[in-house]
C-alpha cells in the first residue's frame, strides 16, 4: 500500500467524523426547542416536615432502654465484644491499649480514664457513661459524638449493644441497678 491509499482512507475517515459532526449541528438549528419559561410541575413541601440543616440541633431518638437491656445476654455480650477487644481491655486493673481500658466504665464520666488522650470531642463531651449514653454511642459512634477518633464502624443490632452494655455493666466494682 502506498501513501496515496492511506491519504485515501484518512481523508474518508475525516470526511465521515465532519459530516456527523454537521448533521448534528444543523440538527440543532432545524430542530430547536426553547425552554418553558414556567415550571410546569411545582413541588410543595410542608415546613414542619423539613428538617433545616443549618439547625445544629441534635435529634436524640427516645428508646426505652429497660425493654432494651431485657433483650440482652451477659455471655452474649462477652461474644460480641471480642470485636471490641482489639483496642480495649475490660479487667479489673487493665491497660490501655489503642483504646481506654473500660472497667467500670458504666456510671464513669466521658474521657476521665486517666493516662490516655482522648480526643477533643471525647474530652469536651461532659456527660456520664449512663445505659442509654452507650447505647447511642455504640450504635455509631462517629455519628454520636463527631470528632471521635475510635473508627468502629457499631453494633446495628439491638441485642448486641444490650449484651456489650450488660457485660460492660457487670465489669466493674459497683455495678449500677438495671432499670
Amino acid at each position: 500500500m502506498d501513501s496515496f491509499e492511506i491519504n485515501k482512507i484518512i481523508a474518508a475517515v475525516l470526511l465521515i467524523a465532519l459530516i456527523v459532526i454537521g448533521i448534528g449541528k444543523i440538527s440543532d438549528i432545524a430542530f430547536h426547542v426553547d425552554k418553558p419559561k414556567k415550571s410546569a410541575y411545582k413541588v410543595e413541601i410542608q415546613d414542619d416536615n423539613v428538617i433545616s440543616n443549618s439547625k445544629a440541633e441534635k435529634i436524640v431518638e427516645k428508646i426505652n432502654i429497660a425493654a432494651l437491656l431485657a433483650l440482652g445476654d451477659i455471655t452474649h455480650g462477652e461474644k460480641v465484644f471480642k470485636k471490641c477487644a482489639a483496642c480495649h481491655l475490660v479487667n479489673k486493673g487493665g491497660e490501655n491499649k489503642i483504646g481506654p481500658a473500660l472497667y467500670g466504665v458504666i456510671g464513669r464520666k466521658v474521657a476521665s480514664k486517666e493516662n490516655y488522650k482522648y480526643s477533643k470531642a471525647m474530652a469536651s463531651y461532659d456527660k456520664n457513661w449512663t445505659f442509654e449514653e452507650m447505647n447511642g454511642y455504640l450504635k455509631k459512634p462517629q455519628s454520636y459524638i463527631k470528632g471521635t477518633k475510635m473508627a468502629f464502624a457499631g453494633l446495628r443490632k439491638e441485642k448486641d449493644r444490650a449484651s456489650v452494655i450488660l457485660y460492660l455493666n457487670q465489669n466493674s466494682d459497683s455495678p449500677i441497678p438495671l432499670p
